[in-house]
């Protein structure tokens, strides 16, 4: 059989259909990428689409095989495809979230936390670095535990790519993490709320010896938004000597005051060198937003 795999948006290697491209190579099947023109040459047709705005180029695609979260929440792989571990340095070692933050799919997508795997499940055991996407691995701290002595065992370069939440670290987790080598610590400061929780956890981590600016932080801004509520967390953040990075919802995404935010708080050189004020003066870059705001 001939099986194509369309993979219309995802910004990373698409799991589900590495999963399906596995399943198929297995069978010995032939498996082709993202050519439009061997659609009517193939016996089946998968198409992913991740981001819901990009739902309406599934059209085309109608008679195949259509999934992904951009698409419904209620499709699914069938069992014996979802079982299937691609190896590809990347990937969950747990499923679901504890919370239900009002702009993340996760929950009602997943379910409730649960292993579904470890390192070995995800690691080719050739490469030296492993992204791991879990939701919120700290949420099951044995576990977690589980996972940061495999990569300590073989030496690996780990980048937990959704971010850490920060409510779950204590200095216990806090050594587990340090004792890794992590391509970048990413936590989420996604609401003024949470300052509390958020400098109890800069004290943990500064307190085991994170150096000023290696945490970055994820800064999530949406349609409840305005100046004041993303300003504020950034100057926290670079109060305490911490990365940031301003993660803007499409539906807000060409707003030029937060693009002006974005532009500051995401070049780790022009958070360092003033505030938001003084870069927003001082840089040409920052020039065509002036206009927008009105600061002391």
């Amino acid at each position: 059989m001939r099986i194509l795999l369309i993979d219309i948006d995802s910004k990373i290697p698409n799991f589900a259909l590495k999963k399906i491209e596995k399943y198929h190579k297995d069978r010995g099947d032939e498996v082709v990428w993202n050519n439009e023109l061997m659609r009517y040459s193939s016996d089946k047709v998968y198409v992913s689409c991740i981001f819901d705005w990009n739902k309406p180029k599934c059209d085309e695609w109608r008679g195949c095989e259509i999934g992904g979260s951009g698409y419904s929440l209620e499709i699914t792989l069938p069992k014996e495809i979802e079982e299937i571990k691609p190896r590809i340095n990347m990937g969950f070692t747990t499923r679901g979230c504890i919370r239900n933050c009002y702009f993340c799919i996760v929950p009602k997508k997943e379910g409730k936390i649960r292993v579904v795997g470890d390192l070995y499940n995800i690691w080719d055991g050739k490469s030296r670095e492993i992204t791991i996407l879990d939701n919120n691995i700290l949420a099951l701290p044995e576990h977690f535990k589980l996972i940061c002595s495999q990569i300590r065992k073989e030496k690996l370069l780990v980048d937990f790519n959704q971010g850490l939440d920060h409510r779950l670290l204590t200095n216990e987790l806090c050594k587990e993490l340090i004792s890794i080598r992590n391509k970048e610590l990413r936590f989420a400061f996604d609401d003024l709320r949470y300052k509390d929780t958020v400098l109890k956890a800069i004290k943990i981590l500064q307190d085991n010896g994170v150096r000023d600016f290696r945490t970055m932080w994820y800064v999530y801004v949406g349609e409840k938004d305005n100046y004041d509520t993303v300003y504020k967390r950034l100057a926290i953040l670079r109060e305490h000597k911490q990365g940031a990075f301003v993660m803007r919802d499409k539906k807000v995404y060409d707003n030029p005051i937060f693009i002006a935010l974005a532009s500051w708080a995401n070049t780790m050189g022009a958070f360092k060198m003033g505030t938001f004020e003084e870069v927003l003066e001082k840089s040409d870059r920052l020039r065509p937003y002036r206009k927008y705001f009105k600061l002391n």
